[in-house]
């Protein structure tokens, strides 16, 4: 049964991912691809519009420039002979069917005025000039009587110099000469599509918009005032209808030189009916997916679940600390390697909670691997041997703390130690202790001459005293409270090894020494390293004293030589580096 209840379990657990997966992909998929063919329509729509609203534009432009210039000859010597001409060449534009020049008192169009070569003209019928003209407006389409078609008048008005009106200039353009662009357009008779002005009044649309409607947006829609909303605020542009998708879409394109705008757009599904096709088949694909994953699990995963409830059990009592015997790796598979894989991560974790709990978390990597390879490493109790020793404490440190907050007490002390520790494990020293604001160290020489290891003791405390300097300066900068550090060095034999007992040991030293160094340290002054009198003799060669002095310790039978040392130099012979 708990073999059938993990096989459910790890069934939901596979299927519910990948069912949600399939989903979460195929939703965004859907809706990223939606949202391009939008895109696309609408940079499709658009060009098409543009291209359709410079046909007529194009078909207007040449009326136009005919107007404007006309409206240059208004001040122009023998304007009136240019005029007359210009006036016979918009009337033999194609598509315009009237072009005249009404004046506001129904005079009759001047007649070219004779010129007489060398003087002045001669006397004629006299002309109404004028001295400016305003820009012109464009009418919507209507029935012209004369003509029996469609036409669409181009009205300039021209001015006198004080500014009042003496006359118009009127063109008259077929509709359907205009429209003679977009009719060409395939689109035209295939899409939904309409030329409206900007009250969105109808002035041609297709035979799928619906007949009898004089006003676009005249049935409130709400996609068709959203798109009448678009076009009075922009030049062209597209708009989605409600809905997700959306029921409609639409594209629309103003005219530069009459206020018309054309207007493009189509049912969303016919839009995104390639990606519901998709959609369609890729959930159909994924559900036969699911179902064979479904299959898979039933046939293979009996063996798999027990290998993973075996590693399952095992791991819950590697949590609670019994690391048992290695789990029988009984193939070569993939359930195979990660039986082998869980072996060797309880054979880190056994090593490594024994490095902790024997040498606790600040000794060099390095220097654990060699301890390691000790006997005296794995078992309690140790041997003599002679080590360096090195103590530091913060001058005047408790005055401050009892000055200062709880919380800044222990961030400084942070801040302060987390310099050391670099500077020890740099110089592979072991970190005993932390007590208070000070700290034990040694420097265990494993199976070598002690010389070299206090050299890198002497070494490490200068150092150290460097990175407190730095620490004080950052201090100093943001007018905070300063540290100032003695440091003490001594040499000697100490019983070094495991102590403890079999449930909790740490690796540390234990002599006389220890207390000898404590003392040495209690003499140095903030900023000082004091060093004993033997560690003196190993590297008197190398150090710069900056001062000495003979001092009785207590413990300590007479008195002894202690030296204040500024620089350590690196020792010439190679054994000692």
């Amino acid at each position: 049964m708990a073999i059938k209840s993990l096989r459910k379990r790890l069934g939901l657990l596979i299927l519910l991912p990948v069912g949600l997966l399939l989903f979460l992909v195929g939703f965004f998929g859907f809706v990223y691809m939606r949202g391009t063919l939008f895109d696309e329509w609408q940079d499709a729509s658009i060009m098409k519009l543009q291209r359709a609203a410079h046909q007529i534009d194009m078909r207007l432009s040449r009326v136009i420039g005919w107007v404007q210039m006309f409206h240059k000859t208004a001040e122009t010597r023998g304007g009136p002979l240019i005029q007359q001409w210009i006036l016979k060449q918009l009337r033999d534009l194609e598509g315009v069917t009237r072009a005249e020049l009404k004046w506001k008192d129904n005079r009759p169009e001047p007649m070219a005025m004779p010129m007489r070569m060398g003087g002045p003209a001669t006397d004629g019928p006299r002309m109404m000039r004028f001295h400016g003209a305003r820009s012109f407006d464009v009418t919507p389409p209507h029935y012209d009587a004369h003509t029996g078609q469609e036409t669409v008048e181009l009205i300039s008005g021209l001015k006198d110099e004080s500014g009042s009106l003496v006359g118009t200039l009127e063109i008259s353009v077929s509709f359907d000469y205009l429209l003679e662009g977009i009719k060409a357009f395939g689109w035209w008779q295939t899409d939904q599509g309409c030329l409206i002005d900007d009250h969105g009044r109808y002035l041609a649309h297709t035979e799928a918009i619906m007949k009898g409607r004089k006003r676009f947006g005249g049935t409130d829609d709400p996609f068709e005032l959203a798109l009448l909303k678009a076009i009075s605020e922009k030049p062209f542009g597209a708009v989605l209808g409600p809905g997700k998708p959306p029921d409609q879409v639409g594209g629309f394109y103003r005219l530069k030189y009459a206020p018309w705008t054309i207007v493009l757009f189509a049912p969303g599904e016919e839009v995104l009916s390639p990606i519901i096709r998709f959609r369609n088949y890729y959930f159909a694909g994924g559900a036969l997916a699911i179902l064979l994953i479904l299959l898979m699990i039933r046939s293979v995963v009996g063996r798999m679940v027990r290998s993973f409830t075996v590693i399952s059990d095992a791991a819950g009592e590697v949590a609670k600390g019994n690391y048992g015997p290695p789990i029988p790796e009984n193939s070569k598979d993939e359930i195979g390697q990660l039986t082998q894989s869980f072996n060797t991560m309880v054979e880190g974790l056994k090593e490594r909670d024994f490095v902790t709990n024997t040498f606790g978390r600040y000794v060099d990597p390095e220097i654990a691997e060699k301890l390691m390879k000790l006997p005296e490493a794995s078992r309690l109790g140790g041997e003599r041997r002679e080590v360096a020793i090195l103590m530091s404490d913060i001058r005047g440190f408790t005055p401050l703390s009892e000055r200062l907050n709880p919380d800044a007490v222990i961030s400084f002390l942070n801040r302060y130690f987390s310099r050391l520790i670099d500077v020890i494990q740099k110089h592979q020293g072991i970190i005993v202790d932390f007590f208070g604001d000070g700290v034990l160290v040694f420097f265990d020489p494993l199976d070598g001459p002690a010389g070299p290891v206090i050299h890198k003791c002497v070494a490490c405390a200068l150092e150290m005293q460097k990175a407190i300097a730095g620490f004080n300066a950052e201090m100093r900068k943001n007018q905070l409270p300063e540290f100032a550090t003695g440091i003490g060095v001594n040499a000697g034999e100490v019983v070094v090894g495991n102590i403890g007992s079999e449930t909790r040991a740490k690796y540390g030293i234990v002599g006389s020494p220890v207390n000898v160094t404590h003392r040495i340290q209690s003499t140095a002054k903030g900023g000082e390293v004091v060093i004993s009198e033997s560690v003196y003799r190993q590297v008197s060669e190398y150090v710069h004293i900056r001062r000495s002095f003979v001092m009785s310790l207590k413990g300590v039978k007479g008195e002894v030589n202690l030296y204040v040392v500024d620089e350590i130099k690196s020792p010439a012979s190679p054994d000692l580096l």
